[in-house]
């Protein structure tokens, strides 16, 4: 599979997951895989996806056959008061690139999130339920799903949720809080899956072999809130913090400004069932292989 892959975003948990898959999997030997986002360091060029002239004309330079965008704007508290430059990254990157993919003859790659949805569901969100978000990171993030679709012609959109990997993450929080805490403080009354960007980057890797172009939901198996989710961190990692289950509301009083999560945020993958495409581990499983490691 001789191809020329642009990662964006390459920095980032999934950039970089994507890069290790890359080179554990023998069908992409040969590929030439070109690493950028907005600061330049080693093999990675330096290059913002909000400058649709530097998109353009990385793309003409390099034709790539696949563009996986791995970036965006995921501070969800910062974004309130930044929508504009929420805009810019989550909406306006994602068109940049997919008029890029277009031009080029390139399939786009591109990642989105649960919070698209409301939350507010007693039952999994499949592909084809109604979106409605209530966050400025919702509605920057569902922008750029309907730019790629209006200007991408061949597409992958792959929505993921509590993702965690090789950067700042809800795992490395925890673990670090442990080192000098008894006992931690966590939500217990939002519901989602926790998703190892390894998970991800496998899922992106089987994917893109395809044909099978369209939005996908894509996170591990199963379910679970972030306080259990924190107490099975401690108990494989063997730390003896407790966790001290609390209520968004509670959470809120003690943190005023942070902003409305969804409170139900359990994706099914029922389009990557539906297209045989890739089976995602249980959250667990993938849990115990990233601590492994």
């Amino acid at each position: 599979m001789k191809k020329k892959i642009w990662i964006t975003g390459s920095n980032g948990q999934l950039g970089r997951a994507m890069e290790k898959e890359f080179e554990t999997q023998s069908v992409f030997n040969g590929c030439d895989i070109y690493r950028t986002d907005v600061a330049e360091g080693g093999p990675i060029h330096a290059l913002d996806i909000r400058d649709i002239e530097g998109v353009i004309g990385f793309a003409r330079e390099w034709k790539p056959d696949i563009v996986i965008n791995c970036a965006a704007y995921t501070a969800v508290d910062e974004q309130e008061e930044n929508g504009d430059l929420a805009y810019q990254i989550n909406a306006l990157g994602p068109r940049n690139l997919s008029i890029a993919a277009a031009e080029t003859g390139a399939a786009l790659v591109h990642i989105s999130t649960d919070y698209v949805f409301r939350g507010d569901g007693n039952r999994p969100y499949v592909e084809f339920d109604p979106t409605g978000p209530v966050s400025m990171y919702g509605r920057t993030k569902l922008a750029g799903e309907n730019f790629v679709k209006d200007f991408a012609r061949r597409y992958f959109i792959l929505r993921t949720a509590w993702l965690y990997g090789d950067g700042k993450n809800f795992v490395k929080t925890m673990l670090k809080l442990s080192e000098n805490h008894d006992e931690v403080s966590v939500v217990s009354d939002q519901l989602g899956t926790p998703t190892s960007a390894a998970e991800l980057a496998r899922a992106i890797t089987a994917l893109i072999q395809t044909e099978n172009y369209g939005l996908f939901h894509a996170t591990c198996e199963g379910d679970t809130n972030w306080a259990d989710f924190a107490e099975r961190i401690f108990e494989l990692a063997q730390k003896n913090t407790r966790v001290r289950h609390v209520t968004t509301a509670e959470y809120e009083k003690i943190n005023p400004k942070s902003t409305k999560r969804p409170a139900y945020s359990i994706l099914d993958n029922y389009m990557l069932r539906l297209t045989d495409s890739y089976r995602f581990a249980h959250w667990e499983d993938a849990l115990k292989e990233y601590l492994a490691r």
